[in-house]
Order: C-alpha cells, then structure tokens, then sequence
C-alpha cells in the first residue's frame, strides 16, 4: 500500500511519512473527555480533528483501530495530584452516585458527537473498568526501580528514571529546568520530588470512588489509564497517539515515562496534538470558566453569542483552521463559517448541473491531485476547504460554457467533491428537506424547545421568542399545548 500521508510528530518535531507499524492495520489512540459537564467547543476540537484522521485513514484503505478513552475516576482538580477527584466532586454537589454523573454525561458527551457527525470510536474503554491492569503497571514500574510507596500512595520517581531515559523528550521540559522551577516546595507533601506523579492514590475515608490494593484502599493516577487502555487493545506498540495541545504535558509525558517504565520501551510511534480554541487570546476551558457549551452554540443560549449555530457550521469552523494551528472564537467567524459551508455545499449540486460535452478542456485529475496533496499535508483541513473553493472557478465556468467536462470528468469531479465534503471532511447537509425528518434534525428541534420552555420558565421572553422566530424562519411550525410544545415541518 502507498503511504501518501505524511502528519508532524510531535515527539520528533517535523513532518514524517505515515507508515503503519503492521500495515494495513493500524491503531489509533485519543484521549478522551473527563466526563462531569457537558461538552464546550474546546471539547470539539480533537474530537472532529481525529475524526477527519479516523475517516482518511479508512478512506485510504487503512484498517483502523481507533481507541477513545472515557475518563471516569482519577482526574484530581490539580495537575500536581492535589484536591478533589473533578467527578466525586461533582457528584457531592449534585448530591448523585459518582457513576451517575459519570453515566449522565456520558450519554450527553454522546449526543453531541452524534450531532457534529463524529463517528464513533471502535472501543471506548472506561478508567474504572481497568483497575486491575492499572495496577499490574504500578506493580512492575516499582520492581523495575521507577517508583515508590509512601503510606499507600504509589508515585513515579521522575529523578530515577531520569538518570536511565530522557524524561521531557515529547514536551522538551528539562528535568534540571522542574528542579529549579519547584525548588520552594522541596519537603512539602509526601513525594520524594514536587515533579514526581502519582500512580496510585491512597484513598481518604470520604472518598466514595476506591478499590482494594496490595498498598491499601485508593485509585489510580489520572495518567495511568491512557498507558494501560492504550496498549491493551493496540499491542505493545502502535500507531498514533492524538489528544489535545493542553495534553502533552504533564499527561502524555507522564506516558511516554510510565511505558518506559513498565515495558522498557515507548508505546508510540507518532503523537499528534491539535492546537486550542482560544477566546479573546484566551484558552478556552471550564477551568478558566470561559467556555461555550455545545448545546449553548445550538441553541444560542450564551451572553456571548448572537444567535444559535448549527453542529455543521460549528464543524466548517473548526475544520477551517489547520489542526495545529490556534483558532479564535468570535460571531463573525462562526458566521461566515455558516455562509462558507452553505457555499461549498452548493459548489457541490451544482456540479451535477454541468452540461457534457464531448471532450474536456479540464484536467479533473489535476484537480484531484491538488485537493490530496493538500490532506496529505498533515491533514490540512484549512488547504483542503481553500482547494475547492479555488477549483469552483472551473465549475463556474463549465456552467456558462466557458469550460467544458465530458460526462466521465463530470462524474468524477462529483465524486471528489462528495468523497471530500462528506466521506474524509464529514460535513453533512443540514438543509431542511420537506419531505425528509432525520433523527438529528428532531433531536436539534426537541433540544431547541427545551430551552425555549425553559427561558419561558425563567420569564426571559426575549430568547423564547427568538428562538420560535428562528424555528419559524427555517420551516418549522410550533403549537403550544398543555403537555408542551409540539412541532412539525411547513
């Protein structure tokens, strides 16, 4: 098979040629969501960034393996392993069984995804439903020197295993450099060194989420479980591994350190790490608190936005910006994604309305290339979108005769377009037709008079107008009745 793709690897820092380690199969590892809230735009990102890869991987005739973590135990409020478990936390507040949150949000995590046409991974294993194997990796770290036990907590001893293997090399941090800069919290806390991780934590006694251990009762390191669920159903070593920019450390150094560390060897043979979306130069995250939850963009129910925005057009934005580069979120873009997808939809069907000639005076094959070649060069969404649009003139042309295509051109013009547009970009129509109702279509409706029932609820009138005006707008007829709203198409 040819290896046309080539992505940037973040642990070598430069463009290299994909070659699967056992073609034509191939593995593929993301991180997952920490599930305690609903997903914002940030979440977005990697989630359609590897969906893109997952597609053109399968579009290329790779067979893929595409592993996606659920997070549900582990994941402290500080990176340092300090403060509350994020989901037992949430779970206090809620007054709700940590599983429950966890299930809640899942299941909405899901709907989401649904709703931006993420396809589903091929296994999306749980934290909590590998404790066993988290804690064979603990056990042969500590044997092979790299860790230690101190009153039931287990941590990796960076400073050991320092002087054996190059500790920073993904995220360039200089172990001399964490010494200096965590010099002032020498003798604080139980580790050895501020830097060190943890990989098991000893449970306190109001902690609900705990398991047995031969080091007492407690839970696993939040780094712990991509290592462990990574490898367990991608081999010892495999393909790629992606996740957010905000990732790659501590979290996929800490890895790299504990594969090291357990196995003698590194599990991954390319790391891919999309870039942020940032507000005002901002990061984007709930940390911060200035994220914008999906359903918020849908139904517009946010201080910062002007209207509701479709799951495609929220798709079309990301997918405009090349995946390692930093996109800020505005109106303006969000609008002219909208405007810019409707176009490129319509560039589309319209091809299909291109009269044939006998012979072409246009290079289709050309044309192909140029697209490709632009998804070959790591995946470049950005020059991709740009391609078409640029190859739209000769569409424009062969409608007005300036051009001309015989049918075989025509043909495979529309299906590059198609192959492109839907297959490897996975944007859909979401045109409403009169004579079609997808289940999507009825769930974004039913999710946009929920928030118009609860606005009305909380006298906010202008938003419950605002959004029966929209739905009106798009041929949606609304009829208020005692059991709630009802809806159907014009």
């Amino acid at each position: 098979m040819e290896h046309p793709l080539h992505i940037y690897n973040t642990l070598t820092r430069k463009k290299e040629n994909f070659v699967p380690i056992n073609p034509p199969f191939t593995g593929l590892y993301v991180c997952g969501p920490t599930v305690y809230g609903d997903p914002h735009l940030g979440h977005a990102r990697p989630a359609i960034t590897f969906d893109v890869l997952f597609r053109y991987l399968d579009f290329l005739g790779y067979k893929v393996r595409y592993v996606r973590n659920i997070t549900d135990v582990g994941h402290l409020e500080n990176d340092a392993d300090e403060g509350e478990d994020k989901i037992q936390k949430k779970a206090r507040l809620e007054q709700l069984e940590p599983m429950e949150i966890v299930q809640y949000y899942t299941d909405r995590y899901h709907t989401f995804m649904d709703m931006l046409n993420v396809r589903k991974p091929s296994i999306e294993p749980r934290a909590s439903g590998h404790i066993i194997e988290q804690q064979e990796m603990v056990e042969k770290i500590i044997k092979n020197g790299f860790a230690y036990e101190v009153d039931g907590s287990v941590y990796f001893d960076v400073e050991a295993f320092s002087k054996k293997h190059n500790y920073g090399k993904l995220s360039g941090r200089v172990l001399d450099d964490l010494m200096a800069n965590t010099r002032d919290l020498d003798g604080q806390g139980e580790k050895r060194n501020p830097f060190d991780f943890a990989l098991w934590k000893k449970a306190s006694p109001s902690h609900i989420m705990r398991w047995p251990s031969k080091w007492g009762h407690g839970f696993p390191g939040w780094h712990l479980e991509c290592s462990v669920m990574s490898t367990k159903y991608l081999g010892d070593t495999f393909d790629i591994h992606g996740g957010g920019m905000d990732l790659l450390f501590p979290h996929h150094e800490c890895e790299i350190a504990q594969s090291v560390g357990a196995d003698g060897k590194e599990a991954v043979k390319y790391w891919m790490h999309n870039n942020m979306i940032t507000i005002n130069g901002q990061k984007m995250g709930k940390s911060l608190g200035n994220f914008i939850t999906l359903e918020e963009l849908f139904t517009g129910n946010h201080k910062l936005l002007e209207q509701p925005y479709s799951p495609m057009t929220i798709r079309f934005f990301i997918l405009q910006a090349q995946y390692r580069s930093t996109l800020d979120f505005s109106n303006e873009a969000l609008k002219a994604a909208e405007k810019g997808l409707d176009k490129l939809l319509e560039i589309n069907e319209s091809i299909k309305q291109i009269k044939a000639s006998q012979n072409s005076s246009v290079d289709v094959n050309a044309i192909r290339k140029d697209v490709f070649s632009c998804l070959n060069d790591d995946l470049n969404s950005a020059s991709v979108i740009a391609s078409l649009f640029e190859h739209s003139r000769t569409v424009n042309k062969a409608l007005i005769g300036q051009e001309t295509l015989n049918q075989n051109d025509i043909n495979e013009l529309s299906q590059l377009y198609s192959d492109v547009i839907y297959k490897i970009l996975g944007l859909k129509n979401e045109k409403i037709s009169k004579n079609s109702d997808s289940g999507i279509m009825s769930g974004l409706v039913d999710l946009l008079l929920k928030e118009r029932q609860s606005a009305k609820q909380k006298k906010d009138f202008e938003t419950s107008d605002r959004i029966r005006n929209k739905l009106t707008e798009l041929g949606i007829e609304i009829k208020d009745t005692k059991e709630g709203a009802e809806w159907k198409l014009k």
